[in-house]
């Protein structure tokens, strides 16, 4: 890890933090071509290294830093461990079954890079890469026995059937019917908001974070994740697919939207009310964290 700057403002805090993820992700992906046949590994490569905002790491070393955390190479190892759950869902979102999308991050989707079959068996390669890759880290941090199964723990529940994949089986089952405000919040919390705040969480956890920091990380996350979401609605209903870098949009796939539900300046208003219970929640615990304070603001001002 480079010697860690002070930064003032957060697309510089965002550039330092995207860099060292980018070699924590390297190293991790190099550790599981050395056990996978080579085209898995490739297949591996393109879902994870074809760039991203890399939000899910950078907010768990912003809540570890903002719990007394000191980074180091495990730090950043631990956060990968959150990208590559994430790739692997957005590798199996793209699929033809699922999303049938031909475009992520400005390139091919996997599966038309290297077919479905390697897109399916790379995505579940990289599930227990993930949950390995955070128990080794946690252990390298000199975590006890605990907390390093709470956090892995964590990871693989928000990852599992009450979190990211039942909110992709919601959310599929959502093209062409009207969901109800609460269903629409309901399957958003498990598909988006539950991977965030696992973030923040095992950030908090990784610093051996007392209860009332780690319930206040948790509800940032969760609101941070219902304003990216909301905010994710409205790009999708007023920028292009090439501004995006990603297609088709859930409105091109009759999916329930908020902005279908409540249109795009209620849907801006709702985001900005969760974006200010997101910071007064980590202001009510005293906790000085400048950077996910920003953050939060980062996620509903974005432009993609």
């Amino acid at each position: 890890v480079r010697e860690e700057k002070d930064p003032d403002d957060l697309e510089t805090y965002l550039d330092i933090q995207r860099v060292e993820v980018e070699y924590a992700l390297e190293r991790a992906i190099l550790r599981l071509q050395e056990r996978l046949p080579e085209d898995i590994g490739l297949a591996i490569q393109h879902g994870v290294m074809g760039g991203g905002k890399r939000l899910r790491p950078v907010l768990f070393i912003s809540a570890y830093q903002a719990c007394g955390g000191v980074v180091s190479p495990a730090t950043y190892d631990l956060a990968a461990s959150l990208e590559l759950i994430h790739a692997y869902s957005l590798m199996h979102d793209d699929l033809p079954c699922m999303d049938d999308a031909d475009l992520r991050r400005g390139r091919l989707t996997t599966h038309l890079e290297y077919g479905e079959e390697l897109t399916i068996l790379a995505g579940a390669a990289l599930i227990p890469a993930a949950a390995l890759q955070a128990f080794r880290a946690s252990v390298q941090l000199g975590m006890s026995d605990d907390r390093s199964i709470a956090l892995t723990r964590t990871l693989l529940e928000a990852a599992g059937a009450g979190g990211m994949v039942g909110g992709q089986w919601l959310d599929l089952l959502s093209e062409g019917r009207s969901l109800t405000p609460e269903e629409l919040d309901g399957l958003h919390s498990r598909k988006t908001g539950t991977l965030l705040a696992a973030s923040l969480v095992m950030g908090g956890l990784a610093a051996n974070a007392v209860t009332s920091a780690l319930c206040a990380l948790d509800e940032y996350g969760r609101d941070i994740g219902l304003a990216f979401q909301i905010t994710d609605d409205i790009l999708d209903a007023t920028q292009s697919p090439e501004t995006l870098g990603k297609n088709p949009s859930d409105t091109e796939l009759d999916k329930a939207t908020y902005v279908a539900l409540y249109g795009i300046e209620k849907s801006r208003h709702m985001a900005l009310e969760a974006l200010d219970r997101a910071q007064r929640a980590l202001v009510n615990a005293d906790l000085e964290a400048p950077m996910l304070l920003a953050l939060a603001r980062f996620v509903v001002e974005r432009e993609r």
